[in-house]
């Protein structure tokens, strides 16, 4: 997939990227692309000496 293949999310006729561009007479000097979730660092925990520190009463 590409970004001038791909459809066009506020379009209700499934109209393209590259499409809606023409149309308006415009093109793309660049973009970056973001994922979800990027650049979040997910917590890891160590289940047991949670259940530890919690029979100790820490």
């Amino acid at each position: 997939m590409t970004l001038l293949g791909q459809p066009f999310i506020k379009a209700e006729d499934k109209q393209s990227v590259e499409d809606l561009l023409k149309a308006h007479k415009a093109t793309v000097i660049r973009f970056e692309r973001f994922e979800l979730g990027e650049g979040i660092e997910k917590k890891t925990d160590n289940f047991a000496a949670e259940v530890m520190a919690q029979v100790r009463g820490d």
